[in-house]
C-alpha cells in the first residue's frame, strides 16, 4: 500500500506589544503559495517542504503539498486571516482524504485574535481529522512550546541554531523519526521541562554554542531520539512564555522526563553566563568611533528589528548619526512605503526633500526631514538567509551629503546579508559605520566584512531591555523579573509530566 504524506507551512511570529495587525496582506506581500512552494527556490520556512517532498518521493510515497504562508512578524493576526489560512490547510487535508504522515513547518509563536496558541489549535484540528496518522511538527526555536502542541503531535522538534541555519537538518531529523514511527521501529514519547527564563540566546559562540553541542551529544545517548531547546519569543504577553526543553525518547517516559529535567536545570543554572548586556545607542557610537580603520564597524539596531515585530521605521539611530555629523555611514533597511512611492515617481538622480521614518507608533520615534539624492531604485531583489533567498520588495538608495547612504524599502524585513546594501551599489568596505535593523541573523555575513560588530540596545518595539514591556501573563513570573524562580520549577513541571 502506498503511504501518503501531507505537508504545509504557516509561519509568523507575533509581537503582542505591536499595534500593527498581521493581515492577509502581510502574507501576500511576503510569501503565499497554494501547494506550489516546492516548485520554487527554498526560503527558511520552506526548506522543510523541499526536504520532505524529496524524501517521501524517494520512499515511493504519495505527496500532497498544501499551503505555504509566511508573514513578517507584527501584531496579532486578524481573526479572518487566521481562519482563512487554517481553513485552507484543513480543507486540503480533507480533500486528500487524510494521510498516513502529516508534517508541518510552523513557527510556534503565532497569536491571532481570540487564539493565543495558533499552532496548538491547528495541530489539534489536524489530529481530530486524522487520529491514526503520524503527526510531526518542526518549529522555530523562538516558539511558545505548549502542552496542546505536544498532546496533538507525535513528534515536535525545534531549530537548534540562532541564527537559524539548520532548518534542513531539522527537517531531515523529523522525517527520519516519522518514517521510523510509521514502520514501527520506534515509539516516541515526549517530555517538556519549563526553565522559567526569558532571554535572547545566540548559539554561535560562548556558553550557548556549548549548550547546542551538549544537545547533539545527548541525542547519541541510547534511547534518546531528539533534544530541543525552545528559547521562547520574548516580545509576547502569553501564558506559555519562556525557555523550555523538549526531549523525545524511544518508549521510555522516565528517560525522557529525567533527561529533559536534567538538561533544563543545567540551562537554568547557567542563566547568568547566557545573558549579555547590550550597550545603549550613545555608548555604542562612542565605542564605534574609537575603532581603527580596518573595515567598517557594524551596528545592529536591535530595538527596531522587524523580524521581532518592531515597525522597522524607527529613527533613533539615524537621528543620532545625523546630529553628530558622522561621515561614511550606511543604514538600512528603513520601512517607509510613502518615501519609496515618492522616489519612484521622481525617478533616479532626483534630489528630494523627504520626511523619513517615524510613522508607525511611539516605538518609531519622530520622522526626520532630509534632503537626499535618489541613487538607485530596484525591485525583485532578495537577500540570503542561509541557503534560502528572502524578498526585499522595492528598494531605494538615498544619499545624504557626500557619503551618508540610506536604504529604504516598502516590504518590512530585517537585514540578513550585506547584499541588501551592495546589490544596490553601496560599497560597505568603504564605510566607517554600517547600521542594520536586525538582532542576530545578520551576524555571520556582516562579521566577515566588519572590523567589529556591536549589537545596540536601541529603543523600539523589539528592545532587548524587557523592562520596557508590560508582561501580565506568562512573563511576569520568569527570570530576570523574578530573581530566583527556582522554587517554581518543580510545581510548574509537575504538570508537564502529563505530556509523556
Amino acid at each position: 500500500m502506498t503511504m501518503r504524506l501531507f505537508m504545509a507551512t504557516l509561519s509568523t511570529e507575533t509581537n503582542t506589544f505591536c499595534s500593527m495587525p498581521t493581515a492577509m496582506s502581510g502574507f501576500e506581500e511576503f510569501y503565499l503559495r497554494h501547494g506550489t512552494a516546492t516548485q520554487e527556490a527554498p526560503n527558511l520556512m520552506t526548506e522543510a517542504l523541499h526536504v520532505w517532498r524529496s524524501r517521501a518521493e524517494a520512499e515511493g510515497w504519495e505527496v500532497t503539498e498544501s499551503l505555504a504562508a509566511i508573514a513578517e512578524p507584527a501584531g496579532l493576526t486578524t481573526a479572518p486571516t487566521y481562519e482563512a489560512l487554517r481553513g485552507e490547510i484543513l480543507s486540503d487535508l480533507d480533500g486528500a482524504d487524510g494521510a498516513d504522515v502529516i508534517l508541518l513547518q510552523l513557527h510556534g509563536a503565532m497569536v491571532a485574535e481570540g487564539v493565543e496558541d495558533c499552532e496548538g489549535d491547528i495541530l489539534a484540528a489536524v489530529r481530530a481529522r486524522c487520529p491514526g496518522a503520524v503527526i510531526g511538527v518542526a518549529l522555530d526555536l523562538h516558539c511558545h512550546l505548549t502542552a496542546r502542541m505536544c498532546e496533538a503531535a507525535d513528534l515536535v522538534i525545534t531549530f537548534k541554531e540562532y541564527p537559524h541555519d539548520d532548518a534542513t537538518p531539522r527537517a531531515e531529523e523529523l522525517f527520519d523519526m516519522a518514517r521510523r514511527m510509521l514502520a514501527g521501529e520506534i515509539t516516541p514519547v515526549m517530555s517538556v521541562f519549563d526553565c522559567r527564563m526569558l532571554g535572547l540566546y545566540m548559539t554561535k559562540e560562548g556558553e550557548m554554542a556549548r549548550i547546542v553541542q551538549e544537545m547533539h551529544a545527548l541525542e547519541e545517548t541510547p534511547g534518546i531520539l531528539s533534544v530541543s531547546l525552545a528559547h521562547g519569543f520574548a516580545w509576547a504577553d502569553v501564558a506559555d512564555l519562556g525557555a523550555r526543553v523538549l526531549v523525545i525518547a524511544d518508549g521510555d517516559a522516565g528517560l525522557a522526563r529525567q533527561t529533559a529535567e536534567a538538561f533544563g536545570r543545567s540551562f537554568y543554572e547557567r542563566r547568568q553566563a547566557l545573558t549579555k548586556d547590550y550597550p545603549s545607542l550613545d555608548e555604542a557610537l562612542e565605542s564605534a568611533l574609537r575603532e581603527g580603520a580596518n573595515g567598517p564597524v557594524v551596528l545592529a539596531d536591535m530595538g527596531d528589528n522587524s523580524g521581532a515585530g518592531a515597525p522597522g521605521d524607527a529613527t533613533f539611530m539615524l537621528r543620532e548619526m545625523l546630529e553628530r555629523g558622522l561621515p561614511g555611514v550606511a543604514l538600512g533597511l528603513i520601512w517607509d512605503p510613502m518615501v519609496v512611492r515618492i522616489c519612484r515617481d521622481a525617478g533616479e538622480d532626483a534630489t528630494l526633500s523627504l520626511r523619513v521614518g517615524g510613522k508607525t507608533s511611539p516605538f518609531s520615534g519622530n520622522p526626520i526631514d532630509i534632503e537626499a539624492r535618489v541613487m538607485r531604485i530596484a525591485s525583485g531583489l532578495g537577500q540570503h538567509l542561509g541557503p534560502g533567498l528572502e524578498p526585499l520588495g522595492c528598494m531605494v538608495w538615498l544619499r545624504i551629503g557626500e557619503d551618508t547612504d540610506l536604504v529604504i524599502n516598502d516590504l518590512r524585513t530585517q537585514v540578513y546579508h550585506p547584499e541588501a546594501f551592495e546589490q544596490m551599489g553601496i560599497r560597505l568596505a568603504e564605510k566607517r559605520l554600517v547600521a542594520v535593523k536586525s538582532t542576530f541573523h545578520f551576524y555571520a555575513p556582516f562579521r566577515a566584512i566588519a572590523s567589529r560588530v556591536i549589537q545596540v540596545a536601541t529603543p523600539g518595539g523589539a528592545s532587548p531591555d524587557f523592562r520596557n514591556f508590560d508582561y501580565r501573563r506568562g512573563g511576569a513570573g520568569l527570570w530576570p523579573f523574578v530573581d530566583d524562580p527556582a522554587d517554581m520549577l518543580l510545581d510548574e513541571n509537575a504538570a508537564q509530566k502529563s505530556l509523556v
